[in-house]
């Protein structure tokens, strides 16, 4: 885990269709969320049982070309100080272009593994028109693919996971949870870091770095014990929003990935915005504990019910995955922060709690007979046994004779339902369907 590969390159060169044939996906958005709107695409894939995150650093068009010459400068600025490898990518129908020259000098001091790609070679003529490719002067071979049809694509990739570390990007796991503090800049994550180890800085020890510019620290005080990995201090280099928007990403990425539970810091007087949803789904989809703590509560004008409205009004951007703690605060007056720890402890006990065979068949089977699932093709499905998986995040075994029929609307019948009958709060969980 922790390896991200982000594709650069200007615009129209295939970036999003090599992005979509990596991730096996059919649109550049992977997690369609809410209000996202932003061509910013990230997802993940796997080649030969190796995981990894996978960034597009999407075209901006806007502006003059001087304008447009300086927004993909700074992508591929971000993208060397924040991935492991870079995939730059070229047309070799329209050959090297003044803006191929501009990211080509940028990789060539860059200290990273660039692999250079080019795109739309679908026949032998093509394949040696490419050969201009080498003399941006980049070490290593020039990689030839047609990311639409996807030939080329599995020499690049055995290239890509062949210069992946082995080496573990978190230290030894000695039990201590790991909470990712997370969200938009300047949504107070640097107070809520403040205001819990400020005060009394002999409650903390610093550990090494477990990634590049990202500081873990030993929290263990008023009976917590916690691992905080702070990004609090996302560097905003006096760009655009768009600017610091991708950078949050990237380093969100990167943290969510070494963490057990994320707390996804929203700013009240805002709402819910679509980086909130993008950071959110990162989270999900790498089987995070979440809690969500919205900052900035005491600058909102209360009446009756609108902590409640607010807090339906999260769920429903969130949705489908809504079980999740909220907490209002107001990190300025240390409002219930240590409410917000208490929560990510539970849902850390959530995340690693197993349930046994004999105790889920028990109530799980019950639960199935007087709500068995709906018959397809005039063929009855019948579930048999009921196991959990021994993974990171948890996961169900559901054994039945017709694992292929059971549908999407009855594996989160069946979520729902482990959910109300033990404690998952905070937590993704996995359905399978197996053969019996």
């Amino acid at each position: 885990m922790g390896n991200i590969v982000a594709i650069v390159g200007r615009p129209n060169v295939g970036k999003s269709t090599l992005f979509n044939r990596l991730t096996e996906t059919r649109r550049a958005i992977v997690d369609e969320a809410s209000g996202v709107t932003r061509d910013r695409h990230y997802g993940k894939a796997d080649w030969n049982g190796r995981e990894f995150t996978v960034i597009d650093t999407g075209g901006y068009v806007q502006g003059s070309d001087d304008i447009f010459e300086e927004e993909i400068r700074k992508q591929v600025v971000l993208a060397i100080e924040e991935c492991d490898i870079i995939l730059f990518m070229v047309d070799v129908t329209s050959g090297i272009t003044d803006l191929d020259e501009v990211v080509a000098a940028l990789l060539r001091r860059a200290k990273k593994k660039v692999i250079v790609v080019a795109n739309k070679v679908d026949n032998s003529e093509r394949m040696i028109d490419s050969a201009v490719f080498y003399s941006f002067g980049i070490k290593g071979e020039v990689f030839n693919l047609s990311s639409i049809n996807g030939s080329g694509t599995g020499e690049l990739l055995d290239e890509v996971v062949e210069n992946f570390s082995d080496e573990p990007l978190i230290e030894e796991d000695d039990g201590t949870p790991r909470l990712a503090i997370v969200g938009r800049p300047n949504v107070g994550k640097s107070s809520l870091l403040n205001a819990l180890i400020g005060v009394d800085r002999n409650i903390v020890t610093d550990l090494a770095g477990t990634t590049r510019d990202s500081i873990t620290t030993r929290y263990n005080a008023f009976g917590f014990d916690l691992k905080l990995i702070d990004t609090a201090g996302i560097r905003k280099k006096g760009k655009v929003s768009e600017d610091i928007e991708f950078y949050s990403v990237m380093r969100a990425v990167r943290t969510i990935e070494n963490s057990d539970v994320c707390l996804l810091m929203i700013e009240a007087t805002e709402g819910v915005m679509a980086q909130d949803l993008n950071i959110y789904s990162l989270a999900i989809k790498n089987k995070k504990g979440v809690v969500i703590l919205v900052n900035k509560w005491d600058l909102v004008d209360k009446e009756t019910n609108t902590a409640k409205a607010f807090e339906a009004e999260i769920k429903q951007r969130i949705a489908p995955f809504t079980d999740v703690p909220i907490i209002f605060t107001s990190v300025l007056n240390k409002q219930r922060i240590h409410q917000a720890l208490e929560e990510v402890v539970k849902v850390n006990e959530n995340r690693r709690r197993k349930i046994s065979t004999s105790k889920l068949n028990e109530i799980m089977l019950e639960v199935i007979s007087h709500n068995p699932p709906p018959s397809l093709k005039g063929k009855w499905i019948k579930i048999k046994f009921i196991t959990q998986l021994p993974t990171y995040a948890p996961s169900f075994a559901f054994f039945c004779n017709l694992p292929q029929y059971v549908k999407e609307p009855y594996k989160r019948f069946l979520e729902n339902k482990l959910r109300e009958h033990f404690d998952f709060t905070g937590v993704p969980i996995q359905i399978f369907m197996r053969k019996k």
